[in-house]
């Protein structure tokens, strides 16, 4: 599926499993736990990015272990056959990094979708909002955990020489050209050796949030040079926007298997 509109959304209500993902930067003072309380999607369920990411790290959002994500996807009445729509009401398309969090632990792709839009595009066309949150009958989630999807410090160090892959920054430019301070303390500023930038504010329309067509898709991504002959590896802050590019590269790549640098440059950036 990949990317679903609000109007095939409204016709399937009841028939998926719908996620609301949103997750706010904390500056923004915001909380999406409290906001899909008062309004969110029909039947839609919460996932909270923090609490299910890896806890026993320092790094922000980092993918939890199997069993412990096994655990959260069962809890929340997720099965292995479920098509799941994800969406969000956040500025970083937090809805993205749900995405690909399950299409890691190995979700059938084609099972996996982002409602175009987001909540802000469905509140648009005033369609239906609701606060009732209905009791959830626990699963019996199967993980399979698909390791290639995810690189880690020591790929990325390798690969500056190697030049096995293409790294891209979702960040802004002035934050990967070091011009602009990193949103977290005890980070340097700059990016990744070898690596390119494309915010990814740039494959999103503006008026309404969704993604760009596939034909200006392609045109943004020849114009930063890609590599076609080599495999594409996203990275950003904190893998959360990384994600947001995964997704739109996916669009106009339908073989794309998501790649991410979990770590991000909250990892690779850090003042030793």
């Amino acid at each position: 599926m990949t990317l679903v509109s609000t109007q095939w959304l409204n016709e399937n209500l009841g028939k998926i499993k719908i996620i609301d993902c949103s997750w706010h930067m904390p500056s923004t003072k915001r909380n999406g736990y409290r906001e899909y309380l008062e309004e969110h999607i029909p039947g839609a369920i919460f996932f909270d990015l923090d609490k299910n990411s890896e806890p026993n790290t320092d790094l922000p959002h980092m993918l939890p272990k199997s069993s412990c994500f096994q655990k959260i996807a069962s809890n929340l009445g997720i099965n292995n056959e479920d098509k799941i729509v994800f969406y969000d009401n956040s500025d970083v398309f937090s809805a993205c990094r749900c995405w690909f969090t399950f299409a890691y632990f190995g979700h059938d792709l084609k099972k996996l979708a982002i409602l175009n839009g987001g909540l802000k595009k469905w509140k648009l066309e005033s369609k239906i909002i609701s606060k009732t949150i209905k009791p959830i009958k626990k699963s019996e989630y199967i993980v399979n955990e698909q390791k290639h999807l995810v690189k880690n410090m020591k790929d990325i160090l390798e690969n500056i020489s190697d030049r096995k892959f293409e790294v891209i920054d979702a960040r802004s430019k002035g934050r990967f050209e070091g011009l602009e301070p990193e949103p977290r303390s005890n980070l340097k500023s700059g990016h990744i050796e070898n690596s390119k930038n494309l915010p990814f504010a740039e494959c999103l329309n503006k008026t309404n949030d969704t993604f760009k067509s596939k034909k200006n898709l392609i045109k943004i991504f020849e114009k930063i040079g890609l590599d076609g002959s080599k495999n594409t590896v996203f990275t950003c802050g904190s893998g959360i926007t990384a994600s947001v590019l995964a997704l739109a590269f996916r669009l106009i790549n339908d073989n794309y298997s998501p790649t991410i640098y979990d770590g991000s440059w909250s990892e690779y950036g850090k003042i030793r």
